[in-house]
């Protein structure tokens, strides 16, 4: 028993270790890249795009289910982005809310015949409309019975007549320049193909927004949305920036990215039995390029281009979290033949193994770990001393994660004004490990009973409150 104890503690404690070395390295490259790309934004004008004709055509495509409550003060916005050469489809997945309705009434649509190629099969088009207005002439909506997100994007991207096309959720707010800013890495690319962009995804619960457009950004006054922005701080800041300066990166997030429409549908589209069709496809569109053997790219921006809303009650984040969870144990199942193999360079030597031990297995970790602690508590057998001088590293190391995440953040865009939002965030950082963290390894686990049972296999409604309370 004895040698057993002393086991899993060295096992734990090696763990634990490898896991901070890696975030620290992590940290210390992504902030490098943050501040080089800082530098660079001050000295480079982006908006020079606007009057080139050598921008690349870019198509947003939009997919929108049961979105009544977002849905015209975000179309509004994407109309209103700054860019020459853009197309906006929205596409809308048999929702069973009024969600169709309203835009045809908002932006005064009618039914067009439209001929386009389908490369990828999807569940059928009921209707493509176009507006009556000129005004609206970049917007093209698209009426389909419902097949799920993958789905409803696979319609757009057959539908669009575009070198690019992005994938955004219709629930988010764009920043005005966002894609003058991601145009530049594809027009910059010289002996690399760059096959897709992502960038930064923040949080807009409880900000300033009227008529689709971001006035102030604010600390949510809510808890578990405010702990989540220090989520996505570290996961999007620190983590896919540091990634990316490796062209490792796994994901790029459903709520925003472009991707090379070519590439896309030469990997296959969007997957449609996987609820992280996200990840599947750049997973995917790497193998492509790397069973090829062609030079490729796939690049990051950090910065804070798109809004979203987070769930503001545990029971849809918890739902939320699950179908995460159910989603990367598919991605990485569907593409094993990556994990240790070197033809797939970093993604398989590095990227992998890493989503592997510190996503998927991690809060296996943790709750064998405490269960461990509790059996050998039981039994008189635990070594108090090691437990605690551990828990302490843990915890401190991850409130100095959050704070450096938060420091990044606030030196590098300063999107808080207040400076007591920041100190919001500071208290947050401190209280989210032993409040938030364990329901998050929670969900995690419930996930992975769920994805074994296929007791869940969809994504769930998210109810959302809504972003302009002024329309």
């Amino acid at each position: 028993m004895e040698y057993i104890v002393t086991f899993f503690e060295y096992g734990i404690w090696f763990y634990s270790l490898m896991i901070i070395g890696s975030y620290i390295l992590i940290a210390i490259v992504s902030g490098r890249e943050v501040t080089r790309y800082c530098e660079e934004k001050e000295v480079n004008d982006h908006r020079a795009l606007l009057s080139t004709e050598y921008a690349p055509s870019i198509a947003i495509i939009a997919p929108a289910y049961n979105e009544s409550a977002t849905i015209i003060p975000n179309i509004r916005s994407l109309l209103s982005l700054h860019y020459v050469d853009l197309t906006v489809i929205v596409v809308n997945d048999g929702s069973k809310d009024d969600t169709r309705d309203k835009v045809i009434e908002a932006y005064n649509l009618e039914q067009v015949d439209f001929a386009y190629n389908e490369q990828i099969d999807t569940q059928k088009v009921r209707g493509v409309y176009k507006s009556k207005n000129r005004a609206f002439r970049k917007l093209l909506f698209v009426d389909k019975e419902n097949g799920g997100k993958a789905d409803a994007i696979n319609v757009g991207v057959n539908i669009a007549d575009a070198e690019y096309f992005a994938c955004i959720d219709v629930d988010c707010i764009i920043e005005p320049d966002a894609f003058l800013k991601m145009a530049k890495p594809f027009m910059e690319a010289s002996e690399k193909r760059i096959i897709a962009v992502g960038g930064i995804v923040w949080l807009t619960n409880d900000a300033d927004i009227e008529n689709g457009k971001l006035n102030k950004v604010v600390s949510p006054r809510s808890f578990v949305p405010r702990m989540q922005v220090i989520e996505y701080f570290r996961a999007f800041l620190i983590g896919r920036t540091a990634w990316a300066k490796f062209n490792g990166l796994l994901l790029i997030s459903g709520a925003f990215g472009v991707f090379d429409r070519e590439i896309a549908i030469a990997a296959g589209g969007y997957n449609h039995n996987t609820v992280g069709e996200d990840m599947e496809l750049v997973m995917r569109m790497h193998a492509y390029m790397r069973e090829r053997e062609e030079p490729y790219e796939i690049a990051y921006l950090p910065d804070p281009l798109c809004w979203t809303e987070a769930p503001a009650d545990f029971n849809i984040l918890g739902r939320q979290r699950n179908r995460w969870t159910r989603g990367t144990i598919e991605c990485l199942l569907l593409h094993k033949k990556m994990l240790l193999n070197p033809k797939y360079g970093v993604l398989g030597m590095v990227s992998y193994p890493y989503w592997m031990l510190a996503e998927w297995l991690a809060p296996f970790v943790e709750f064998f770990g405490i269960t461990f602690l509790i059996i050998m508590g039981l039994c008189g057998l635990a070594n108090w001393a090691f437990c605690l001088s551990l828990m302490l590293l843990l915890y401190a190391f991850s409130i100095c994660l959050s704070m450096y995440a938060i420091y990044i953040q606030e030196i590098s865009f300063n999107k808080y004004e207040n400076k007591k939002d920041i100190l919001h965030l500071l208290l947050t950082a401190a209280i989210e490990p032993f409040y938030f963290h364990p329901r998050v390894v929670w969900w995690a686990l419930k996930g992975n009973y769920d994805f074994v049972t296929g007791k869940n296999t969809g994504w769930g409604e998210m109810v959302r409150q809504g972003f302009d309370k002024k329309d």
